[in-house]
């Protein structure tokens, strides 16, 4: 039976209470204590940072409020404040900023900064938040260069704040199931020896954004001084080299950085292909297919993965296959499910489905005894049965891994996507447009892993 989980019935289970992430309600805020409230800003008012403003105000956690917001562009003002005064216990006090340093100058009474701007923004705001005392939620990808990613990394080790990185997935109580339960625990997909993911779009999701009618534009002179060219650079900036990183980026870091939690190790080697193909005023590449090596505890590990701009075909997810079974995952519509290959007994799996890891699909059919004299063509293999995953996610899909982050600072929680591990899964996804650049393998040494 599937049962539909909140992150606060996550954290409840047995599971939960023995790995030390239970956290009472009291200290989630619900009775707003003086000492749990937590007053945050909001730096980059465009679309991810108004998904990730409503991802907290949908939590409606008294003890976490909005004093202000920063975005250069008025338009992006406007839509927030009128959407922060609309929320009765933020404690918004109308005050919006074009100036970052503006705010953090002016703002005395703030614990957290939300940075949701654009890439090449993200090394310099979190790095200037940090000095000044406030914990940061940034925004993956965590910098459009592994120099400006370092010194995050070292900034927060300076100020002795939390610093959370945007990879979601990894407080997303599904994946976080998947890995303790059925990777850590049942070990049930036996030895992992591929891994294929993707992330698929129409052309019509990837038009570029457009100034629409009634839309005032910003000052040239504004653009220049924050890094633009102009409205469409702006409004584009993620297929601009030097401001973002392109699709594999912006799409791939999320579904790559589960590939190593998953594995439990970064990446040896990749090899790249990609261009731009389609979208020809692009300047970053518009689909890429990569291929890493991993050499984990158990053996070699070859992952695929692929990012299109023209064709949607099978959305987005990370399949993990191993010799014993198959696990398919995606953040979409809490869609996956568990492969047990046809060799494999069915009792062997009959635990897990007694401990309610897993559920036999209905319909299923599995290959019986008595079928096993039948003539099949010489290259087809006995068909796996499909079991689903017993938990899903109804929250938004931001909002467990902001949350954690609050915990965090409350100290009563550990971070799921500390510094650390972004700047990791920075180093691992900015090598691929390396990669296509220079048509060959690149091998990632292990100090570049480090900081």
């Amino acid at each position: 039976m599937f049962k539909k989980l909140s992150r606060r019935e996550f954290l409840q289970t047995t599971a939960a209470i023995g790995a030390g992430l239970y956290v009472s309600g009291k200290a989630q805020g619900a009775d707003a204590p003086a000492k749990d409230v937590i007053n945050i800003a909001l730096l980059g008012a465009g679309a991810q940072g108004q998904v990730l403003m409503d991802a907290i105000i949908m939590k409606r956690d008294p003890a976490i409020r909005f004093l202000a917001v920063c975005d250069i562009w008025g338009v992006n003002r406007d839509k927030v404040q009128k959407r922060l005064k609309r929320y009765s216990k933020s404690g918004f006090r109308d005050t919006a900023y074009t100036d970052y340093k503006e705010m953090l100058d002016t703002e005395k009474d703030l614990d957290a900064v939300i940075v949701a701007t654009p890439d090449f923004w993200h090394a310099e705001h979190t790095v200037a938040c940090l000095e000044k005392g406030l914990h940061v939620y940034c925004e993956k990808e965590m910098s459009n260069t592994i120099e400006g990613a370092k010194k995050m990394v070292e900034a927060q080790k300076a100020s002795g704040k939390q610093l959370q990185i945007g990879h979601q997935r990894r407080s997303n109580p599904r994946y976080r199931y998947c890995y303790d339960k059925l990777l850590q625990d049942a070990h049930i997909l036996g030895r992992i020896t591929t891994i294929n993911g993707q992330w698929n779009r129409s052309k019509d999701s990837c038009q570029d954004n457009i100034l629409r009618e009634g839309m005032a534009p910003i000052e040239e002179a504004i653009l220049n001084k924050y890094g633009f060219k102009n409205m469409q650079q702006f409004l584009n900036w993620r297929w601009y080299k030097g401001l973002g990183g392109g699709p594999i980026v912006d799409l791939g870091s999320h579904q790559i950085d589960i590939y190593s939690w998953f594995l439990g190790c970064n990446p040896k080697s990749v090899i790249a292909s990609g261009g731009v193909d389609y979208w020809k005023d692009h300047e970053w590449y518009d689909s890429v297919m990569a291929i890493y090596e991993y050499e984990t505890k158990n053996g070699p590990v070859r992952a695929f993965y692929q990012t299109l701009t023209t064709n949607s075909a099978n959305g987005y997810f990370e399949c993990f296959m191993g010799d014993e079974g198959t696990m398919l995952i995606s953040e979409a519509s809490n869609r996956g499910s568990v492969y047990r290959e046809g060799w494999v007994q069915e009792a062997k799996w009959d635990p897990w489905v007694a401990k309610g890891y897993i559920e036999k699909a209905k319909g299923t059919k599995v290959a019986e005894d008595k079928d096993k004299e039948a003539v099949l063509d010489v290259r087809e293999s006995i068909p796996a049965a499909e079991y689903k995953l017993t938990v899903e996610l109804t929250d938004p899909y931001h909002q467990p891994h902001l949350m954690n982050f609050f915990n965090a600072i409350r100290g009563t929680e550990k971070l799921n996507c500390p510094a650390q591990v972004g700047y990791e899964t920075a180093v691992t996804v900015l090598k691929v447009n390396e990669a296509v650049s220079k048509a060959t393998r690149l091998d990632f040494k292990e100090e570049e892993y480090k900081v």
